[in-house]
């Protein structure tokens, strides 16, 4: 362990870049990667460190592989790309919740599929999902039933790919990250349910894969990070 890298798919804002920037600071070697061409070599610079930038896009997972072939060992990988689809039933449009279908469950999966040979027995592996799967709101369908997927993928994935690790993390309304800054009534009305009195912050959602990457004992779990939130 440690001499492979961590890579973070979605790695070039919000979340995944404060994860990126977590195992940057750490002295990790670090693979971001996004779907724009000029934006992910522009990340990895800015991160410094021993980070690369990786171009592919997961609703089209016939880039992936040819995208990560020569990436070396892989110790850790983070699959945290997210779209925020509010896409109603009554308006439903077809091309946006295939779009976000395809993205986290077979671009996902191929991006796993891609990496096997660069992963090894003590690899981690970490999905985003997110409390939409349990707490719908109207537009959110194709949200919900990817995120709620995310449960059942990692219970299968880790039973076919073992001693490979894979856990799924779901955070909550992150008080702190960009999404959300301009938000305020949202915010509010968040934290007025949220038992902890604060809203979760983008360290806590940090800190949360870190445990679920470096724990060697946690494996095929569901991570809610949400500060209590759905309690109430």
């Amino acid at each position: 362990m440690a001499d492979g890298a961590v890579m973070v798919v979605g790695g070039t804002s919000g979340l995944g870049l404060e994860v990126a920037r977590h195992y940057v600071e750490s002295g990790r070697r670090v693979i971001v990667t996004g779907h724009r061409p000029e934006h992910a070599p522009s990340v990895a610079k800015e991160l410094g460190g021993q980070t690369e930038g990786l171009v592919f896009d997961l609703t089209e997972p016939e880039t992936i592989a040819p995208a990560v072939a020569g990436v070396g060992p892989v110790d850790f990988l983070v699959l945290a790309s997210i779209a925020r689809d509010e896409n109603a039933v009554r308006e439903y449009d077809v091309a946006s919740a295939s779009a976000l279908a395809t993205m986290k469950l077979v671009g996902y999966t191929e991006t796993i599929h891609a990496l096997l040979p660069q992963l090894h027995d003590e690899s981690a592996v970490v999905l985003f999902g997110g409390r939409a799967k349990d707490r719908p709101y109207p537009g959110s369908v194709t949200v919900t039933s990817v995120n709620g997927a995310m449960s059942s993928m990692i219970r299968a994935l880790a039973t076919e790919l073992k001693p490979i690790r894979f856990n799924s993390l779901h955070p909550g309304i992150v008080g702190d990250s960009p999404y959300w800054a301009g938000k305020p009534q949202a915010l509010e009305n968040t934290l007025a349910r949220t038992p902890m009195g604060r809203l979760v912050t983008m360290a806590d959602i940090v800190g949360a894969v870190v445990f679920l990457l470096e724990n060697r004992g946690v494996n095929g779990i569901n991570l809610y990070v949400d500060g209590g939130w759905l309690l109430t």
